[in-house]
């Protein structure tokens, strides 16, 4: 059972850096003009676990913290990934 929530911390921690990483690159991108990560794919980072990166990132790099829009979607994929680990879960000793 170690194993597993030892794996699992290492993909967050992994998929968060990452996260992290193309948030920085997008921000680049917006200062100086160039080609943008399409926020489909950072919905698509966050959801597959690397939500704390990005959590951090808009906080600290202060990217993509305004539009409501991508705002909502942000926190339904940090939703996400609160249920369904709970849901299996329960599912599993419930």
């Amino acid at each position: 059972m170690i194993r597993i929530y030892a794996g699992l911390a290492l993909w967050y921690l992994v998929l968060s850096l990452i996260t992290f990483g193309v948030y920085w690159w997008d921000k680049r991108a917006a200062i100086h003009g160039q080609w943008r990560v399409r926020e489909r794919t950072l919905h698509l980072l966050a959801l597959l676990g690397g939500w704390p990166g990005g959590w951090l990132a808009r906080h600290l790099l202060r990217h993509k913290s305004r539009k409501p829009s991508f705002r909502l979607m942000f926190w339904l994929t940090v939703l996400a990934n609160l249920v369904l680990p709970a849901a299996l879960w329960w599912g599993r000793w419930g």
